[in-house]
């Protein structure tokens, strides 16, 4: 068995792409190695800012031989059929093949064997394919060469079995009529040569390594400066960063994020502390935060009490003579200059106020065919105000919508778009808005992920709702719904923000209302943005929206862990819009169907619907279990049946209608014996033909009452 090391060497990758392409890499080779018959004990993918690195254990050194037969015509067919046979698979004559005797007589077989080639032969064949195919998420070109790659590829290291493998490719496609092309061709770094070296640190060991497989490799890399799991160097800055503010008595500002980044942007990581200017610790924490973070890529220290203090860790890829001092004095300087810039945004902007700004919202496009920001704004406004009339504060939700976005306008804003929202809190209450009207700009574009929080304050969650109800409804009235994996405008994810703010706040609102409120509200937009004549298809419109809501509710109860199938069972009953009321169905459901009545009835409503389906198909007629006739019910477990189910429809309508579907639930749960006793003592398909109808609606009936509640032909075992 032997090891196959691979090593594809560029300029530096982004660190958003380096976890991906470590895994294409593996999943790229391993599926064309199992492909090409070569089975392996393990295969591991590495990254660095400079490299993608793999290695494979427990290749065999050879392909294993492969026999392979066609069976052919009968011994004397014609010979139309034996000369097709012999042409399909390249034999010349009859001698050719083998003549065997099976069960149905003697045929001739053609049989082919191919020997396996050299694993490293196939290898080369491989890794030239991965490097032609990879799936960069942005790729680029470089020079006259035509290999797509994430940045210029400067060498391919490819060992297999100790042994580098023999094999060098052109990265410009040949073309016989341009002689230029042939001539670019021939140019020396137009060709990559497959070899058994590599590079160090590119300031601290920028020499060539020569290896022989991959424990050599990864030791002489780190003697060169270079961490090559990536989880060991995110290891590496998080101990460290502890250490260098623990010396100070501060803690480092969780931030698993931002340590995967710094660790996909060096090799050898050092951790340097530095310290914020005081001139500028009184602006906002999340501006000093943003600027940090997102701007330079540096962390940010508390102290005991758990504010921001004076000081931030950046992680440096050298070890400097001086001990980094040049280097924190570097970004110092970079930081000081940032936050100046932000503390020049802060005070020029609050020289305004935001109900100031809001004019300005005429100014800046929304869509092109949906209007500008304070189109947009009227329309949130509008929308919030109808919604908050199902909490207090209705004329605060509207002002806090009204103001929502004129922060968009703001220079701090412009410069640091993280903070939509958030700066707009601040400025806000510096206009002596009220509290609520503040916390709802900033939270109005929440919740924007599964794990960010959801808001709860009243007017906060009004504002929210609006905001993506709006965005839902207008880009699904100009025809730009999501399709596919495509979703420009973050429909879906505005979906499953609305349904944690409905269900997580337990508003009672209907989302058909809300979108008819939406229509309403925009209808004057329909003929203003040049979409008049949809005007005419709103209904289908909200449709749409509506079973877009459905599969988004979907994708977020399976999270939950919630069956599909109980998620179809109540979707199916159709018209429910009020997704608390529906998702208690649901809870109710699951706890039902986890209890022993509800396993076992589940049995028997699908015994009553066989029996049905297959008698409605041979009669050629629908049994609905309307027609039940009482006097033709002649047996005592008939007669029990049709009262239980009298009185069961009775206490779950009563329980359904005061959303108690627990109770629904347990009212069904009393059906199981007499059904039981049904099945055991009565025979439905007797010789009285009214007799056997009348059990057959009686069947039916049964379950047209338990789909009453839920579809349980929507549930698997």
């Amino acid at each position: 068995m032997a090891e196959l090391l691979l090593e594809l060497f560029c300029e530096e990758i982004p660190a958003r792409m380096q976890e991906r392409a470590a895994d294409d890499l593996k999943r790229l080779v391993c599926e064309r190695l199992k492909g090409a018959g070569l089975s392996f004990d393990s295969a591991a993918a590495y990254v660095t800012p400079r490299r993608l690195a793999l290695v494979v254990d427990g290749l065999p050194k050879k392909q294993p031989d492969v026999s392979e037969e066609r069976k052919g015509p009968r011994q004397g067919a014609p010979d139309k059929a034996i000369q097709g046979f012999l042409k399909s698979v390249g034999l010349a004559s009859l001698d050719d093949a083998e003549l065997r005797e099976t069960e149905r007589g003697a045929f001739y077989f053609a049989v082919s064997r191919r020997k396996g080639q050299a694993t490293s032969k196939v290898l080369e064949d491989i890794i030239y394919k991965v490097l032609w195919s990879f799936p960069w998420p942005k790729s680029m070109k470089w020079g006259e060469l035509d290999l797509r790659w994430v940045r210029p590829l400067q060498n391919v290291l490819a060992i297999f079995n100790g042994k580098p493998l023999a094999f060098s490719f052109s990265m410009i496609v040949l073309d016989p009529n341009h002689p230029e092309r042939r001539k670019a061709a021939q140019s020396p770094g137009a060709n990559v040569e497959f070899n058994n070296q590599t590079f160090g640190h590119r300031f601290l060991a920028p020499g060539e390594i020569t290896v022989t497989d991959f424990a050599d490799y990864r030791d002489r890399l780190r003697d060169a400066y270079v961490m090559l799991d990536a989880a060991e160097r995110r290891r590496v800055i998080e101990q460290d960063a502890a250490l260098k503010a623990g010396a100070e008595g501060l803690t480092v500002r969780p931030d698993p994020a931002l340590v995967a980044e710094n660790a996909g942007m060096v090799e050898w990581p050092v951790v340097l502390s530095g310290r914020i200017d005081p001139a500028f610790m009184d602006l906002p924490v999340e501006v000093l935060t943003t600027v940090m973070r997102h701007h330079l890529k540096h962390f940010a220290l508390l102290d005991a009490d758990g504010k921001l203090a004076p000081r931030f860790l950046v992680v440096a890829n050298i070890q400097a003579g001086d001990g980094g001092k040049q280097i924190v004095a570097g970004n110092e300087r970079v930081l000081r200059a940032r936050l100046a810039d932000a503390k020049f945004f802060w005070d020029h902007d609050r020289k305004r106020t935001l109900e100031s700004r809001v004019a300005d919202l005429d100014g800046v496009v929304f869509h092109a065919k949906l209007g500008s920001l304070g189109d947009k704004a009227q329309r949130i406004a509008a929308l919030a105000g109808e919604i908050a009339i199902h909490v207090p504060d209705a004329e605060l939700a509207k002002r806090a919508a009204r103001l929502a976005k004129a922060d968009l306008t703001t220079q701090m804003v412009g410069e640091f778009p993280e903070l939509q929202g958030v700066i707009g809190r601040y400025y806000a209450l510096k206009d002596g808005e009220p509290p609520e009207v503040a916390d709802a700009i900033a939270e109005h574009y929440s919740p924007q992920g599964p794990d960010d929080a959801c808001p709860s304050a009243p007017v906060s969650v009004c504002v929210a709702l609006a905001d993506k109800i709006d965005r839902l409804f207008w880009f699904f009235v100009i025809g730009q719904s999501p399709t596919g994996s495509k979703d420009p405008f973050a429909l879906r994810r505005a979906a499953l923000g609305a349904i944690r703010l409905i269900v997580e706040n337990r508003l009672r609102i209907c989302l058909g209302k809300i979108f008819d409120i939406a229509r309403m509200l925009g209808h004057g937009d329909l003929a203003r943005f040049g979409t008049h004549d949809r005007s005419r298809r709103t209904q289908e419109i909200i449709d749409k929206l509506f079973d877009f809501f459905a599969d988004r509710l979907k994708v977020h109860l399976r999270e939950k862990g919630v069956r599909h199938d109980l998620i179809s069972a109540v979707f199916a009953l159709g018209g429910e819009d009020d997704l608390v009321r529906l998702l208690a169905r649901v809870d109710a459901l699951q706890k039902f169907l986890a209890s022993d009545d509800g396993e076992h009835l589940l049995v028997v409503y699908r015994r009553a619907a066989n029996i049905v389906r297959i008698e409605q198909k041979k009669d050629k007629t629908t049994y609905n279990g309307e027609g039940v006739k009482p006097e033709l019910l002649r047996e005592a477990d008939e007669k029990a049946v049709a009262a239980t189910l009298s009185e069961v429809s009775e206490r779950s309508n009563v329980a359904l209608a005061d959303e108690k579907f627990g109770e629904a639930m347990a009212a069904l749960a009393t059906l199981r014996q007499p059904v039981d006793q049904f099945f055991d003592n009565v025979t439905v398909n007797c010789d009285d033909a009214a007799l056997r109808e009348n059990r057959l609606q009686l069947l039916s009936r049964i379950q047209w009452t338990m789909d009453h509640i839920v579809d349980f032909s929507r549930i698997e075992g």
